[in-house]
């Protein structure tokens, strides 16, 4: 078997480096992703926060909608924090006009539902497929999933009931920024799965 996993952080726009830097910590063979032919060369690819309506607007710029969408069909991992649970969700709740998605996660997700910047927080959530210590979240303009179907599983949810991290096979996603705070547990988990498939069969590269 190959060795590191190699896997991409969508690179149009948000918190790329950040996320280079939990994957590259954990192991990874961690690159920027901005064109078809890179997202070819990778087994994973984590789709940051930063502005939805802007990366999906770029990435159909550069022609990366096309190719991510069918990267999803094919059962390629990703994992979207914040912006990029939007963008792995079927259905939107608040899209600016013409606003579309990746898709692939069967779930109904809430833009900008806890208010502007200014209504940024800070909670600590029980994670039971994560284990202890509780997982220290911190939400900035973030959305949450308000619907999911019978094959997408909440992972995390707010006191009021609001989903916040949910997963659906290969698909992984949180309404906040564990990369923001050291928080590895979910890159690990999105890293697992990469293995995962690799060890169904999918080819190392």
């Amino acid at each position: 078997m190959a060795g590191s996993p190699r896997v991409g952080v969508l690179a149009l726009q948000g918190d790329v480096r950040e996320h280079l830097a939990a994957l590259t910590a954990l192991g990874a063979d961690a690159r920027p992703v901005r064109r078809p032919e890179e997202l070819a060369a990778v087994e994973g690819l984590v789709l940051p926060g930063g502005e939805s309506s802007v990366i999906d607007k770029l990435a159909r710029t550069f022609g990366m909608q096309a190719p991510i969408r069918a990267a999803i069909s094919d059962g390629m991992p990703m994992y979207g924090t914040c912006a990029g649970l939007i963008l792995l969700a079927d259905r939107l709740d608040g899209a600016i006009e013409g606003q579309q998605t990746f898709g692939g996660l069967d779930a109904r997700v809430a833009r900008n539902v806890f208010g502007s910047q200014t209504a940024s927080f800070e909670t600590d959530l029980e994670v039971p497929a994560l284990g202890a210590p509780p997982v220290h979240a911190v939400f900035i303009r973030a959305p949450a999933v308000v619907e999911w179907g019978p094959d997408a599983e909440p992972l995390a949810s707010l006191p009021d009931g609001r989903v916040v991290a949910i997963e659906q096979g290969a698909l992984l996603g949180t309404a906040f920024h564990p990369e923001s705070t050291g928080e590895l547990r979910f890159h690990r988990r999105f890293l697992d799965r990469v293995r995962a498939r690799r060890g169904a069969g999918a080819p190392a590269l």
